[in-house]
């Protein structure tokens, strides 16, 4: 879940201004093509920034919570989104190969370890890949938890935020036949994919426009008409992943393979009142992950640009850049 960027509202001297040094397309398999920028200090601490959606491209505004003099900072467009090649296509798009296409950034930029910062579907994701390559991890900074389960794809798709939001709800409702309404994942699924170009531009965008207007606890019931290619990208893949659980079969469930990064630590930074991602699951990560730390922030809901929330997330990484020698990096 989540959209690239949510709104540029911080202010004062919070996010850092930094532009990149080297661009690539890198070339993964299966005809896909992937975007990749470097920013910061080509000598620093290596991150990875691990964007939203899945579907919502990196941005800028990702940028912008690390020192550009302590830290190498790695951005992609994962699979089918932002300007990764080819656009919108869930062909060859699974957990699974982007996991494949991380470690082949990693070797390609010849990164030993890296701290690895994700947001929402990018944390889940995170997790997902410390779990397979728990080696390569010196640090996981998680923001918004979402674990991929069904009882989370219940709450925002099955009518449990809809109890907060009903106005809105009723729009994200509205393009569906009633009878369809027991498995809205699945409705949207079947127009968003029916070939109808203008069917699946109007479905994109009533998908994107329903999460992101809960993205903000200052949020007023607006709703953000995402540009169309925009809106595709982001509707189409993240769909496709919900319909199929993620891609994780029972044995690769994430709070179960936990075991697996025990020693690895790490910051989860959560808004308390997320409602496209309830701080339960933030909780239960917690209590399962001993070497983690658990910042829950008030009066903040689930974007990373909620004040509380980017704020939290700069002391961190200004935290780990003192710790350089410690992590090993």
């Amino acid at each position: 879940m989540d959209r690239a960027a949510g709104k540029s509202t911080a202010s004062g001297n919070l996010y850092r201004m930094i532009d990149p040094y080297r661009r690539h397309m890198l070339e993964v398999g299966e005809g896909h093509t992937i975007y990749v920028e470097e920013c910061g200090n080509p000598d620093g601490m290596p991150v990875v920034v691990f964007h939203g959606g899945p579907g919502g491209g990196c941005s800028p505004a990702m940028r912008r919570f690390f020192d550009p003099d302590a830290y190498r900072i790695i951005l992609f467009d994962q699979r089918g989104c932002g300007r990764s090649r080819p656009h919108a296509t869930v062909r060859d798009n699974t957990t699974w190969h982007l996991v494949r296409d991380i470690e082949h950034i990693r070797t390609t930029l010849g990164i030993d370890r890296w701290i690895v910062f994700g947001g929402s579907w990018g944390a889940t994701l995170a997790l997902i890949y410390a779990q397979a390559h728990p080696s390569r991890v010196a640090w996981l900074a998680l923001r918004g938890v979402f674990l991929a389960t069904k009882r989370e794809l219940d709450w925002f798709y099955g009518g449990g935020a809809g109890q907060f939001w009903p106005d809105l709800w009723a729009r994200f409702l509205a393009p569906i036949p009633e009878d369809e309404h027991d498995n809205l994942i699945a409705a949207y699924n079947k127009r968003l994919f029916s070939g109808d170009r203008t069917e699946q531009v109007t479905l994109a965008k009533a998908w994107a426009g329903w999460e992101n207007a809960l993205a903000s606890i200052e949020n007023d019931g607006a709703q953000i008409d995402s540009p169309a290619d925009y809106a595709l990208a982001f509707a189409r893949i993240e769909n496709h992943y919900f319909l199929n659980g993620a891609f994780l079969d029972d044995k690769q469930k994430i709070l179960p393979n936990m075991r697996k990064i025990a020693h690895v630590p790490g910051t989860i930074v959560q808004g308390r009142h997320d409602m496209i991602c309830p701080p339960r699951s933030a909780w239960m990560l917690h209590k399962v992950w001993p070497v983690s730390e658990l910042k829950m922030i008030p009066k903040a809901g689930h974007a990373v640009s909620e004040p509380g929330i980017a704020a939290e997330l700069v002391r961190t990484m200004d935290k780990l850049k003192r710790q350089r020698e410690t992590l090993g990096l």
